[in-house]
């Protein structure tokens, strides 16, 4: 991977370099590590793959809550596709990972929600019901491009017999790659809807920008949730 990749969004680059020591803390973090090298506990992952079910029913919810507070017909259109994938095909990937290990969806279903899932959860939620759409796709972002970024490093740096192949395949993949695209290029147009064509010299753009940055925190709380193994 040549360089850091930015989606075709200078804005979320803008948001990631605001970030600061957050954003590396989140995409570097050793739960990622273990899974480049194949170190990661199998129990940890499972774990995090429970967790993370749960987490996605609710990112979709928040999705969903996108196309309420959207706009235009093209910002509803892209937020409903998201969730279709999230619940027919993401959610599906960990149904199918956790299957092969003996845990059923009815048990992911009823595994209790760590509090690091809550928090983070329920902090995009409350962005969508307390701001705009841009307030909400700030929040959102970072699990979203976080992930694509992420599984570009793994793709090029992963051992070549870790046992977390599928997972770095799904998000280095190009059906994931072109969502990530499509989010960078919703971020552009949402944000020059609403705060113009020189958006980062507003004064709202620094709050946006808190956002991101305290989704990416909570990401990084989620990944120690993972290592962890246990709620």
């Amino acid at each position: 991977m040549s360089g850091t990749p930015d989606f075709g969004s200078p804005v979320f680059s803008a948001w990631r370099e605001a970030a600061g020591p957050a954003w590396p803390a989140y995409t570097g973090h050793a739960f990622v590590t273990g899974l480049g090298d194949g170190t990661l506990p199998r129990d940890a992952f499972l774990h995090y793959l429970k967790q993370d079910y749960i987490f996605l029913f609710h990112f979709a919810r928040a999705w969903a809550l996108a196309v309420v507070k959207a706009e235009t017909i093209g910002e509803a259109r892209l937020a409903a596709a998201v969730v279709d994938g999230l619940v027919n095909t993401e959610m599906s990937l960990h149904v199918e990972i956790c299957g092969r290990a003996g845990i059923a969806e009815a048990d992911l279903l009823a595994e209790e929600e760590a509090l690091e899932n809550l928090a983070y959860t329920r902090y995009v939620t409350d962005a969508g019901l307390s701001g705009d759409f841009l307030d909400l796709i700030a929040a959102l972002a970072p699990c979203v491009l976080g992930y694509g970024e992420i599984g570009l490093r793994l793709k090029e740096t992963a051992a070549a017999d870790t046992p977390y192949r599928e997972w770095i395949d799904t998000y280095a993949g190009a059906d994931y790659q072109e969502l990530c695209a499509k989010v960078g290029a919703l971020i552009e147009t949402a944000t020059a809807a609403r705060l113009g064509e020189r958006a980062q010299e507003t004064p709202r753009f620094s709050a946006i920008a808190d956002r991101f940055r305290n989704a990416t925190r909570l990401e990084v709380g989620f990944w120690d949730m993972g290592l962890r193994g246990h709620v």
